[in-house]
């Protein structure tokens, strides 16, 4: 079976890879990670194998991309302006504000735990995947996975 061509294979994977990573960077910069994604992945798609998982591979790409926005804006400096002003009144929270709350934990957990949370559930990928993707044993991106679950349990419960 042969590669279909890149467009097809932009179009059947944009949705999963932008989900994945505004839920790891955060819906402003997600599509800066997306662009940067796919043009690493239009550069490597002559070289790949005709039997990849093309899905893990772009998810791959996306995580790593993730990871260097994050290292990125580590190395940031933060203008004293760019403070955000204390809200006036505090409001209820919506759905969208729990949300943000659980997703702003989730960037909290350790670097493996976080990776395996965000690639099993919001890139929805299996265990064997999210094992290939981060470069370890299927027991261990399951571990990371159930380890990160378990912190954010706690953590929600209290």
């Amino acid at each position: 079976m042969s590669l279909p061509p890149f467009q097809r294979f932009l179009d059947a994977q944009a949705a999963d890879v932008h989900r994945f990573l505004v839920a790891a960077v955060g819906a402003v910069d997600a599509d800066d990670c997306f662009q940067e994604t796919f043009v690493s992945a239009l550069r490597a798609y002559p070289r790949l194998r005709e039997d990849s998982d093309l899905r893990a591979w772009v998810l791959t790409i996306a995580h790593r991309k993730a990871l260097d926005h994050h290292r990125a804006r580590a190395r940031r400096a933060i203008p004293a302006s760019d403070r955000m002003p204390e809200p006036v009144a505090p409001a209820q929270p919506s759905a969208l504000d729990r949300d943000r709350g659980l997703w702003a934990r989730v960037h909290e957990l350790p670097r493996k735990q976080r990776a395996a949370v965000l690639l099993r559930f919001a890139g929805d990928l299996s265990h064997r995947e999210v094992a290939q993707a981060l470069g370890c044993s299927e027991e261990a991106a399951r571990r990371s996975a159930h380890e990160g679950l378990k912190k954010l349990r706690e953590e929600l419960s209290a």
